[in-house]
Parts: C-alpha cells; structure tokens; sequence
C-alpha cells in the first residue's frame, strides 16, 4: 500500500516537472535561435533553474543543435555550404581565458611588444593552468605550468617575462635595437617593480636578465640584491640577444662567442 501511494504520489508530480522543464527548454531554444552563431555557457541561463538547464543544453546537444566544447560551454552551430561552422578561434581563446589565465606567448608575445611584426603561423599561448580543453583552444600550441603569481598580470607584462624565457630571440630586431626596446619597455609604468614582485617564481637566467637590466636603469641597490640573493653565484646563463646588456657579465651571463 505504501508502494502505492507513493507511485501514485511521484505520478501527479512528473506533469508538473515535465511542463516546467517544458517551458525552461523552450526559453532556451528561443534564446539559442536568436543569438544566431555564439559560445554559451551555464551561467548564461543564470536566471532559469540550474537543473532544468542542464538538462536542456544536453538535449540540444544529443540533437544536434549545440556542440558541447568543454563542461558547461557549448557552440551553437549554423550551417554552412562546407557543413557546420566552427567556433572562432579568437572567441574560443577569449572564453579560455576567462576560466584561467591566457597570454600570448613566443611570437605573439614579441608582435604584441613591437619586437617583431610576424604572426605565427599556429598561435602560442601560456597560462598557469595544467592544461586547456582543447576544444577551447583548437590547434593552439600551449605552455602550461605557468607561475600562479602571472594571475596578476597584464598581458603586456607576462608577455615580456615570455620574452625574457626565451632570452630575445624571438625579436627580429638587431641585437642593439632589441636591448634598447627591452630597456624602454622595462622602465615604463613601474613595470620593473612589478616583475621583480614575482622574480623568485621565474627561472633563474630571468633573474639575472632582470638585475642586468635594473642595473642599466639605475634600480635601487637593495632591490638588486634581493635578485641576486636567488642566483647561484657558480652559475652562467644564456642571454641571448640580451647578452650586449651593459651589466651581462655582473649578472653571470654567459661568454659571448
């Protein structure tokens, strides 16, 4: 009798649950149809009942009306005389870097700083993240394992401490035009200040890059220091383009050949 009753009560309660349902997934297919081509997300639907909207995307999806990319971002599609569109990159990049951050890396990083004018063939980007959905960042090359202390950071600054990882090569400029850039760069805004916040997290051939640097630009003693203090003095780096620095070899850089 209990089984009963209770069958019967779960039975009065599902046509309420289904016309609910009903309306939430109506809701959202109009929305869907009237955005036309775009990324949406769960929190796009913020003012429908969670549930319910789950549940409507993943019907959407199984129906071929959405393409879901990563949890809770899905695409909708249009169709085209080549079949489905596909998300743009540029898009699909932004949205990644929402979830965590994202920064142009290797030649986008030396275009965005004006070292170069190229643009890579496959898009390079960093982020602190262990990894990207790929779905969220196509072919896109990623170097993950970032420093979490880039979080902070605008995409001017992350990009030059990319730059400096990669000791300038990136630059098409001369040698000489690269270090004045490097140096010009570095003493806007307060931007050295900023990046030797974060020094310890960075390799230690940055460090010593930064202290050659701080030095050219007359940096307080005592900030110089506390850069040196993180470098073993029985150490050589490789700087690069940046090896001409006038303080490379105080900063334990490398013979030039």
């Amino acid at each position: 009798m209990l089984f009963e009753e209770t069958h019967t009560f779960l039975v009065k309660r599902h046509p309420t649950q289904t016309r609910r349902y009903g309306r939430v997934m109506a809701i959202i297919r109009r929305r869907i149809e009237a955005g036309g081509e775009r990324l949406w997300r769960l929190e796009d639907f913020a003012d429908l009942p969670f549930t319910a909207v789950a549940q409507a995307l993943s019907r959407l999806t199984r129906d071929g009306r959405l393409e879901r990319l990563s949890k809770g971002v899905y695409y909708s599609t249009r169709q085209t005389a080549f079949g489905k569109s596909r998300p743009n990159p540029a898009a699909i990049q932004k949205l990644a870097s929402r979830r965590k951050s994202v920064f142009p890396s290797c030649i986008a990083a030396a275009n965005l700083l004006g070292f170069t004018t190229q643009t890579a063939r496959t898009a390079e980007v960093s982020t602190s993240a262990l990894s990207l959905p790929r779905k969220l960042v196509g072919e896109t090359i990623v170097h993950t394992r970032r420093p979490e202390a880039w979080a902070g950071l605008s995409d001017t600054d992350a990009a030059l401490l990319d730059f400096l990882r990669r000791a300038g090569r990136t630059s098409e400029l001369s040698q000489e035009e690269t270090i004045r850039r490097t140096i010009r760069l570095l003493s806007e805004n307060g931007r050295f200040e900023r990046l030797v916040k974060i020094a310890p997290t960075e390799p230690p051939r940055v460090r010593a890059m930064l202290g050659a640097i701080g030095q050219q630009l007359g940096k307080n003693p005592s900030v110089l220091k506390r850069l040196r203090q993180y470098l073993n003095p029985f150490s050589r780096f490789d700087f690069g383009l940046l090896a001409g620095l006038r303080h490379a070899r105080n900063w334990q850089a490398r013979e030039r050949h």
